[in-house]
């Protein structure tokens, strides 16, 4: 468990990333573990939620990869001269994406920069790009929205009509440590922010606050303090 960070630990839920350090988790967040459920071939179709681990109001998260006491921050950036210098986007992700226009109550919006190629946007049969047009039959437009609300970083999302918001899960405001399944084994994924939690980067900008975001903890993504998949390129475990 780590130490309470003092009078800011009863403030509203919030994140402030350290430079070139921690991810500070204000506002007693809870701090859970999810772990992907994949098919027999091996493709990723839902989130199974796990333990509930044991916090203070205000507590640090590794984000250098290092950290003896993951999911814990226990300073190893210092001792290994970790750079976190953030270079994700800042404006608004609705400036960025683009729009698929599908059948009859279907709009897919997609957020390239986003990306963290979690993998439930497709199995070995198709993918949401593919089954976008065809979204006026009902067990298609039910098939993409299930995939797209189960994409981690909000990279999809999909509203009914053109001209209206995004149609987005009711998810709790949490931060849940992840493990994906891969042939290799489990192996550790991002800092799944979900609830719509404000994220203050260490040069003073704000991320936009979403309700789904995907936050580096293995310190190699090269849209940090987001996740662009770097992990899997290496051996990144949890203990």
């Amino acid at each position: 468990m780590s130490s309470d960070q003092g009078p800011d630990a009863n403030s509203s839920p919030r994140i402030v990333v350290e430079k070139d350090g921690a991810y500070i988790v204000q506002g007693r967040v809870p701090l859970v573990r999810k772990t992907q459920v994949v098919s027999e071939y091996g493709e990723p179709l839902t989130w199974q939620k796990g333990e509930t681990l044991l916090t203070d109001e205000t507590y640090r998260l590794c984000r250098c990869g290092q950290s003896g006491n993951k999911p814990f921050c226990d300073d190893a950036h210092l001792r290994g001269g970790f750079d976190g210098t953030e270079t994700a986007e800042t404006n608004l992700t609705a400036e960025r994406r683009a729009i698929h226009k599908g059948g009859t109550g279907m709009v897919v919006r997609r957020d390239f920069s986003l990306c963290m190629e979690a993998g439930f946007c497709g199995n070995r049969l198709t993918n949401v790009q593919k089954m976008t047009p065809h979204t006026d039959d009902t067990r298609t437009r039910a098939q993409v929205m299930a995939m797209i609300e189960r994409c981690p970083s909000g990279s999809y999302t999909y509203a009914l009509e053109a001209d209206t918001p995004d149609v987005e899960p009711d998810l709790p405001q949490q931060v849940a440590v992840t493990v994906e399944i891969t042939s290799d084994g489990p192996i550790a994924g991002p800092l799944w922010v979900t609830g719509n939690i404000p994220i203050e980067r260490s040069d003073g900008q704000h991320c936009e606050t979403r309700n789904r975001v995907t936050l580096c903890r293995c310190g190699r993504s090269n849209i940090k303090p987001l996740c662009d998949g770097s992990h899997r390129l290496h051996d990144v475990t949890e203990r």
